[in-house]
């Protein structure tokens, strides 16, 4: 049977009998299919194996403990063979050619006249693969494309109307490769992404051409789309029936809103999915090798915006201090943190554009790093980690560490313009 012998279709078998004639393995595997596709389905077969037993028991399928006998296809829609005998599965077959009924012989395929495709389902999608009656070779090809559609490379997006919904998606720090498989996915089926000017910027150019991208991005000062009008073009938007994607960096729950929107839209009504993503509050710093916590340096860690907070934190240099977007204020927040008793030797490193070709990372002290960053221009976006965890960091000058602090080789960042200043 030649590959363009085949037309592709697909069999709707709600509440209609079907037989299965065999009850090893693979006719229980095909009698599953079958009921999973709602299918009333009888089993003929003299033994059977636990599993087509258990389907029995709980009155899932009827299981006729005996041989096969011809007028077991009278009535029925579809015939599966699988009892391991090509005699059997021959007469079974041909019994069911002189019926009229479709049939695939598990010990003939080329001439069976019907074959069953390996079969994987994402989201509401089913996906069958025929493959010249290789079956390894057809379900090598199912699992591709079923991982391509889980990972947004290929697109889920629904082209009929449908209900409007929002999805909160953290999109990690920027480089593409960090935003998660289900991130991408729901990216992969939007009608309209809310985008932020941060996070994986460069997943838009492969959007189809006509989806609609808002932007809505913010700087430090600078908000030319607030809150609430990001909040209502949401509601607007999934009213609409649209599949809205609200693409931020980091993660939408770690200072990035996503509470007050996805709050804001579940008030009206609106189906809301959060999709967390790597915040940057930890991978920024995990790019130029600072982890937030170590052995020896810190147990724990505090995550602020602006130096208002920065009285509330330990001022320890045990205690890890991660800023985020404070670079403007970094001045005044080394001077709070001196004043609550920080040592002005505390380590202190910068991260700017974390995991991008221009990442740069700047190293001080509390002291100092105030008058190096401004001296080498560092700009948002920028991570600022202060803290005795920065002595880790491969870029961190020799006088830095000790034999107590240099037992960890973290790896290497990867990009190869990052360039350290130190007092």
């Amino acid at each position: 049977m030649a590959i363009q012998d085949i037309y592709p279709t697909a069999l709707r078998l709600l509440g209609r009998p079907v037989l299965v004639v065999g009850g090893g393995r693979v006719a229980a595997r095909r009698a599953k299919g079958l009921l999973d596709a709602g299918a009333r389905v009888t089993v003929v077969a003299p033994e059977a194996t636990a599993a087509v037993r258990e389907l029995a028991d709980a009155g899932l399928l009827t299981w006729e403990p005996r041989t096969y006998r011809s007028d077991d296809v009278d009535g029925v829609w579809f015939v599966q063979t699988a009892t391991g005998d090509p005699a059997v599965d021959t007469l079974v077959a041909s019994d069911a050619e002189a019926q009229r009924v479709w049939c695939v012989n598990a010990s003939d395929h080329e001439s069976s006249a019907a074959w069953t495709p390996a079969v994987a389902v994402v989201d509401d999608v089913k996906i069958a693969v025929n493959a010249g009656g290789d079956p390894r070779r057809a379900m090598a090809l199912r699992d591709a494309v079923a991982t391509a559609l889980e990972s947004g490379d290929l697109p889920l997006r629904r082209r009929r109307a449908h209900r409007g919904s929002v999805a909160l998606v953290g999109g990690g720090p920027g480089d593409t490769g960090l935003i998660t498989v289900r991130g991408r996915r729901l990216l992969g089926q939007a009608d309209v992404v809310v985008a932020d000017r941060l996070g994986p910027r460069e997943l838009l150019n492969e959007l189809a051409p006509d989806v609609r991208v808002i932007e809505v991005g913010k700087t430090p000062g600078h908000h030319p789309v607030p809150q609430a009008e990001i909040n209502r073009i949401l509601v607007e938007e999934a009213l609409q029936g649209h599949r809205v994607v609200r693409l931020k960096g980091g993660d939408p729950y770690v200072l990035g809103r996503g509470g007050e929107e996805a709050e804001f839209c579940r008030q009206h009504g609106i189906e809301v999915e959060v999709v967390s993503g790597v915040t940057s509050a930890i991978s920024v710093p995990a790019a130029a090798g600072i982890p937030v916590t170590h052995r020896g340096l810190a147990k724990g860690f505090s995550v602020v915006t602006g130096h208002e907070e920065l009285s509330e934190v330990p001022a320890r240099a045990d205690h890890t201090v991660v800023l985020l977007m404070g670079v403007g204020q970094l001045r005044e927040s080394a001077s709070a943190l001196g004043k609550a008793g920080l040592p002005g030797d505390t380590p202190v490193g910068i991260v700017e554009n974390g995991y991008l070709p221009d990442q740069r990372v700047t190293i001080g002290t509390l002291g100092t790093i105030a008058d190096q960053a401004e001296a080498a221009g560092v700009a948002n976006p920028a991570v600022i980690v202060i803290g005795d965890v920065v002595r880790v960091s491969p870029f961190a000058p020799t006088h830095f560490k000790t034999a107590d602090y240099s037992t960890t080789s973290p790896n290497k960042p990867r990009t190869s313009t990052t360039r350290v200043l130190t007092p």
